[in-house]
């Protein structure tokens, strides 16, 4: 039995959803299902580490999010029908479809938060799948969610049934991310970065407004003012849509200096990342899945964290909850978990026992059998 997994829209394993495959990859199970990758020829090493034996194919000569989209539409289904596959797996499927499918579709939709803003955040769609994405979604077989919120958003957004959306939470590797000694040292060495601690984390692409960075720039300076403390704010990603507006908020702040942006933080150095800061701080509205909050947690560092989208339903009892739109009410539980040392203990151990609820392994293990299943295996 066959099986296509689509790597296109995965960055090469250098996102978010780049590091869910890379993950699912590490833990296919020894079925007798044959899988088989496809995607851009410059990936061709991306997914080789985690599946050595897997073969690749490279498709789409034509570089572009447009062309890549039209071939999707075009040249798919006569290439899947070709390979004789018994199902196909789309991991990226909120951002990268076909039309239809000749064999039966499996696809992850990690997001729809640009749906619920203004068309100009559907940009990085581009103009094909901004047009086609909900048709595309309902021709799917199988659709699995990261969360109960993007589930509920699909239905809304998309009419498809409650019964073919089943809801798989991503995992987190608690041998990468785990509480790490403290020590003394007043500086986190990252190659090629030097954090001076005490520092508030936020770990996220710079994306405005979607992620919110102006207003906890602005809750920065509040909490910096009412506490005087010596903490940094370190915002760590890679530039994305109109990041220079947030670079302009942070150069107005009265506390610039404090303020550290590093562009594209490697993901193999996130977890010394989080374990080194004081706090982390999650203000984005629109979350498919509170992946920040689990890092930090599973690190040992309480967090405080947007009441909105799958954020709660992420981190659960275990954060501090703020009005996104109320910079006051963020800095409020900066303050609080920075300044009470029973809340911050408190907040640290609830952050652990959450963490130790999600796991890679069950994610692949649920998901590899819903692709199985499709296929009729």
């Amino acid at each position: 039995m066959k099986i296509g997994i689509d790597t296109f829209a995965c960055d090469g394993g250098k996102s978010a959803v780049g590091a869910y495959i890379l993950q699912l990859l590490k833990r296919i199970p020894p079925s007798g299902a044959q899988y088989e990758l496809f995607g851009w020829e410059y990936d061709r090493f991306s997914y080789a580490e985690a599946a050595p034996e897997l073969e690749f194919i490279p498709k789409c000569s034509i570089d572009g999010r447009t062309a890549n989209a039209i071939w999707h539409f075009v040249k798919y289904p006569a290439f899947a029908e070709s390979r004789g596959w018994r199902a196909c797996f789309f991991p990226a499927a909120h951002k990268r479809l076909p039309h239809r499918s000749p064999c039966p579709s499996i696809g992850v939709v990690h997001d729809m938060g640009a749906w619920r803003r203004s068309p100009r955040t559907r940009e990085h769609l581009g103009p094909v799948m901004r047009v086609s994405i909900f048709n595309s979604l309902r021709s799917l077989d199988r659709v699995i969610a990261v969360s109960n919120w993007v589930k509920q958003e699909l239905m809304r957004l998309t009419g498809i049934k409650e019964n073919r959306i089943e809801v798989i939470p991503n995992g987190i590797d608690m041998k990468e991310f785990y509480p790490r000694p403290r020590n003394d040292e007043s500086v986190v060495l990252i190659q090629p970065f030097s954090f001076r601690r005490p520092y508030v984390l936020y770990a996220s692409k710079l994306d405005h407004p979607a992620k919110n960075h102006v207003r906890l720039i602005e809750a920065f300076r509040i909490f910096k003012e009412r506490t005087k403390y010596p903490h940094r704010l370190v915002l760590a990603g890679a530039d994305s849509r109109r990041s220079e507006v947030i670079k302009d908020a942070a150069a107005a702040s009265p506390y610039k200096k404090d303020i550290f942006f590093t562009g594209y933080f490697p993901t193999t150095s996130l977890p010394e990342l989080y374990s080194g800061a004081d706090i982390v701080v999650i203000p984005s509205m629109h979350e498919g899945f509170g992946m920040g909050a689990l890092e930090a947690m599973a690190s040992g560092v309480p967090v405080a964290c947007a009441r909105a989208a799958s954020l709660p339903e992420t981190a659960e009892h275990a954060a501090l909850y703020f009005d996104p739109l109320n910079a006051d009410d963020m800095a409020d539980r900066m303050v609080s978990l920075t300044t009470n040392r029973e809340l911050y203990r408190e907040s640290r151990a609830a952050g652990i026992e959450r963490a130790r609820l999600f796991s890679w392994d069950a994610c692949a293990e649920r998901t590899f059998a819903l692709i199985q299943e499709t296929a009729g295996g």
